[in-house]
């Protein structure tokens, strides 16, 4: 117990140690911060970077730069960040300030001036240190929802001089938060075919058994061999209903600690591991993310730390054990689960041997398979495991597994089309189908004489799809041969139902001008604050493309003094 007790208070000395400046950036916003997503919380293919505060439901706040510096990046693009601001200080960090609805002026105004130059509304440039100088609690934009936002809110971040991001509350960005993270899953998980747990050879649910105390138990298990768990576990903070990510889990068996996942920095190279940590076929077929408590080959993440036996416990016949497992938030608030272990090695039973399709994946060696009209390439060291895989191709359908494997890179998919006329060779794409009703979504397709080629890094169901049909474009708040004068933008709506909008540009009077486009709305919008535009009759032309090269164009005039 004093062994167990010097540990515990060890471990707790080592965790609050922190070595990052306190008191240097200030709130990003003048509001109470609260949070809808927490660092490093487990995202689709990714870990969070940063924090997304909530801003009231509403976009326009102002956002401050957490400290002075210089504008060293500024990002605009259709998904992802949206518009994105990085500001470099003298201590060597960048924030990073996301989804913003604008600049502010002088950032607007370099910007727009690259923009126009470019003829590009996407956009990404490095100023030079001399050339957008930052001050302390200076305003440098406007909180927004571009991007790939879900709602209106302010992503932020600080990494380091490596471009790693680091948990902002480290710097002492304070969060209000008085809740214990909550559990709501343990799963068990026999390493090998002569391991097991409450006779299952599989991953196993676990019967887990709220204390009135607040920790958790689990139904005592009967269980041999090498063991490893999994936990489904979140954090509620103050004044917020969204479940978001836990700070640091650790394991300890028979009072030694085996394993710790640390969320407090990582590099985005890393990030992919994500869906090797978590249960990934679990993930794909229940939307629920299980985190894993041991490593498996190529699960490299930096975040991980006194790792003994990878994980794994080790549970002999005729024993009686116990694996704890603590889970914490960032402000120290915890919650333990214990699960008792009894050591029973059961007879072996006689297995119905799976049917396994006929294809043999060596994760670290390529492999290519072909049929008919189709191929597909894998690259060595596609996948992290070696495993049997499904590859069927019927007509212009190709069956490649099911979307449950976690892959490390791209493959190749490439489909011969020369059966197919002239004109049809033009409209035809690679497609994955997705969900109940099977719709395609299209994937990157490049043509070189009769082959089709696109990359992806995902197995499922893939076709050959056509798109004949033209995008369309429709005016939001004008029409034509009408008076303009007293409106502060033009919007239209253009919308693509099979391929998506690839490109689109504007002009008025001859002149490109400045569309923003929002794929969440379909909107493209122009605000007349450009002062592009000086004469009373305007001649408006927008082109908008596909991805597949089919084109409109709208055209209209609109008057305005």
């Amino acid at each position: 117990m004093r062994y167990f007790l010097a540990l515990f208070l060890l471990s707790l000395f080592g965790y609050a140690q922190n070595p990052y400046p306190q008191d240097y950036f200030r709130s990003p916003l003048d509001i109470n911060l609260i949070l809808s997503g927490t660092f490093a919380e487990l995202r689709s293919n990714h870990f969070h970077s940063g924090l997304d505060i909530k801003t009231q439901q509403r976009t326009g706040l102002n956002v401050y730069a957490a400290a002075e510096g210089y504008v060293s990046r500024i990002k605009i693009s259709h998904f992802g960040y949206g518009k994105a601001l990085y500001i470099t200080h003298p201590n060597g960090y960048v924030s990073v300030y996301a989804h913003l609805e604008k600049f502010a002026p002088k950032i607007e105004a370099y910007i727009k001036a690259l923009q126009y130059k470019k003829e590009s509304y996407e956009i990404e440039v490095f100023p030079t240190p001399d050339e957008l100088p930052i001050s302390s609690d200076e305003i440098v934009a406007f909180s927004g929802n571009s991007g790939s936002s879900g709602g209106p809110h302010l992503h932020f971040e600080i990494r380091d001089n490596a471009e790693r991001p680091i948990n902002p509350m480290l710097f002492g960005i304070q969060i209000k938060d008085s809740k214990r993270p909550t559990v709501r899953g343990i799963y068990a998980y026999p390493k090998d075919r002569r391991s097991h747990v409450n006779d299952v050879k599989k991953r196993n649910e676990l019967r887990l058994i709220p204390n009135k105390n607040g920790d958790y138990s689990v139904e005592p298990i009967e269980a041999y061999g090498s063991i490893g768990f999994g936990v489904i576990s979140n954090d509620q903070l103050d004044f917020a209903y969204n479940r978001n990510g836990v700070s640091n889990i650790q394991t300890f068996y028979n009072g030694n600690k085996n394993f710790e996942m640390d969320f407090k920095r990582f590099s985005f190279d890393e990030s992919k591991h994500l869906n090797r940590y978590i249960d990934f076929e679990m993930f794909k077929t229940e939307k629920t993310r299980i985190q894993k408590l041991f490593v498996q080959p190529g699960n490299t993440l930096s975040m991980l730390k006194d790792v003994i036996d990878d994980g794994y416990i080790t549970v002999e016949d005729s024993t009686a054990s116990v694996y704890k497992i603590r889970i914490r938030d960032f402000e120290g608030n915890e919650s333990w689960v214990s699960i008792p272990i009894n050591g029973r090695k059961t007879k072996e039973k006689l297995e119905v041997p799976e049917v396994k399709p006929a294809y043999y994946v060596q994760a670290h060696e390529p492999l290519r398979l072909e049929k008919n009209n189709v191929s597909v390439y894998f690259p060595s060291d596609t996948f992290y495991d070696d495993f049997h895989i499904d590859f069927a191709v019927k007509s212009d359908t190709l069956k490649l597994h099911e979307d449950v494997v976690p892959l490390l890179k791209n493959f190749t998919i490439s489909y011969n089309i020369e059966n197919y006329s002239e004109e049809d060779k033009n409209k035809l794409f690679i497609a994955k189908l997705y969900g109940y009703y099977q719709r395609p979504g299209y994937i990157n397709t490049s043509r070189q004489g009769d082959v089709l080629t696109a990359r992806t890094k995902s197995l499922g169901t893939f076709v050959l799809a056509t798109d004949t049909e033209n995008p369309t474009i429709t005016p939001v708040n004008f029409q034509d041969g009408k008076w303009m004068s007293k409106a502060e933008d033009l919007q239209l709506k253009i919308d693509d139902d099979l391929s998506g909008i690839a490109n689109y540009r504007a002009t008025i009077n001859g002149k490109w001008i400045l569309m923003e486009y929002d794929y969440k709305k379909n909107t493209l919008t122009y605000n007349f604050n450009d002062n592009v535009i000086s004469d009373t009759e305007n001649n408006l032309k927008v082109i908008v493309i596909d991805n597949i090269g089919n084109s409109s164009t709208f055209e209209a005039t609109f008057f305005r003094k």
